[in-house]
């Protein structure tokens, strides 16, 4: 049984394993991993957690708003328009769960305060 199969968590542990094997193997820095990463996420018909996830780290390293704009314009020819408005769409989703995660964090703390 392998590592990665013993975990209580063996699909996110792979999806890891994955991840860093695929940072390790390209030359791309990472701000440019994050704009191929939401291209493809367009272009696979990703869901709203898929953007949540790669939005956060795209954030960590740097991309803003206007990058990740410039990213669905850049595609927009090649996917059509449809995705690329389904995808904005998934992304207002996972923007407004961010804020609600945020805001749920920010009361607790309030709550727990002496």
């Amino acid at each position: 049984m392998s590592e990665t199969a013993s975990t209580d968590t063996p699909v996110l542990d792979l999806l890891a394993s994955m991840t860093l094997d695929s940072l390790e193997a390209t030359s791309l820095d990472a701000k440019a991993i994050a704009m191929v990463r939401i291209a493809a996420l367009v272009a696979s018909n990703a869901p709203s957690v898929s953007y949540a996830l790669n939005l956060a780290v795209a954030g960590d390293v740097g991309l803003d708003a206007d990058d990740v704009r410039g990213v669905l314009t850049a595609i927009a020819p090649i996917v059509g328009t449809s995705r690329v408005a389904a995808a904005t769409g998934r992304i207002v989703v996972a923007i407004g769960v961010a804020i609600e995660v945020a805001q749920t964090e920010m009361y607790d703390e309030l709550d727990e305060e002496p």
